[in-house]
């Protein structure tokens, strides 16, 4: 028998008990949404920083890994050179592991390009509109002195020549993902002696978003902001150092 268009849309009643338990679970599926909701917010950019004092002297070489994933991500390396009797040089360096890049420019010289690594001031931005550098011959050079031994003449080049509290701007990859950060040095020549201090670094945690150099997670370079920084980086895996002939990693004056 054919169901009237009135008896087909009269539904039936629940009894009282079981509406009331329908609706405390509408109203917990309700809470677990939101809660969902929250958890699927993007994440807020947060400035992870790390202070620290090494020095790096002659030979000397540091292994900076960024986010202290086990990874080394640059290493900072001082070599002495010059196999003859007529010169002597001694060079500060930043060199990249593969697939990060060092902010600087490139200089032509002669039938070579030089790279040179900048040294930024606080406050400079460092992010995907500025110019990165990698694969540079002797790595991306930061500062360097060369000593003529028959005229007694030096020669110096580099961005990083006696300088106080300034920043290498870095890029790097976390799980093939491009971050920004800094590394912060002062510099000091002496003679054909050059000493290193690495102060402090950070990054950026969001991907492909930039950073100031010298910004910190509490705000400006070294502020306090009652949590304290991270503490000093351990030791890596060092994988880049043990290209690196005759250098001990981290080895000190």
């Amino acid at each position: 028998m054919r169901r009237s268009a009135k008896s087909s849309r009269t539904g039936s009643r629940l009894s009282q008990p079981l509406d009331r338990q329908l609706n405390l679970y509408a109203l917990a599926a309700s809470a677990a949404g939101v809660s969902l909701l929250a958890l699927a917010q993007p994440t807020e950019a947060k400035v992870v920083y790390t202070k620290t004092h090494q020095i790096i002297g002659i030979n000397g070489i540091y292994e900076l890994d960024l986010n202290h994933d086990g990874t080394v991500d640059f290493l900072i390396l001082q070599c002495c050179g010059g196999g003859s009797t007529s010169f002597r040089s001694n060079g500060l360096f930043a060199k990249e592991a593969l697939g990060d890049a060092v902010e600087g420019s490139i200089v032509k010289h002669s039938s070579q390009s030089l790279h040179f690594a900048s040294a930024l001031k606080h406050g400079a931005r460092i992010g995907p509109k500025k110019r990165f550098l990698r694969g540079g011959y002797n790595s991306e050079m930061m500062a360097a002195v060369t000593h003529c031994c028959t005229t007694g003449s030096d020669n110096f080049i580099g961005r990083w020549l006696d300088v106080k509290n300034r920043y290498l701007g870095l890029r790097f990859k976390i799980e093939g993902k491009t971050h920004y950060g800094w590394a912060r040095l002062s510099v000091h020549f002496q003679e054909l002696h050059i000493t290193a201090t690495l102060t402090g670094y950070a990054y950026e945690t969001v991907p492909n978003k930039g950073i100031t150099a010298g910004q910190t997670e509490g705000g400006a370079d070294g502020a306090a902001d009652g949590r304290g920084p991270i503490s000093d980086d351990s030791q890596t895996l060092g994988r880049l150092a043990r290209g690196a002939q005759g250098i001990s990693p981290r080895s000190q004056p």
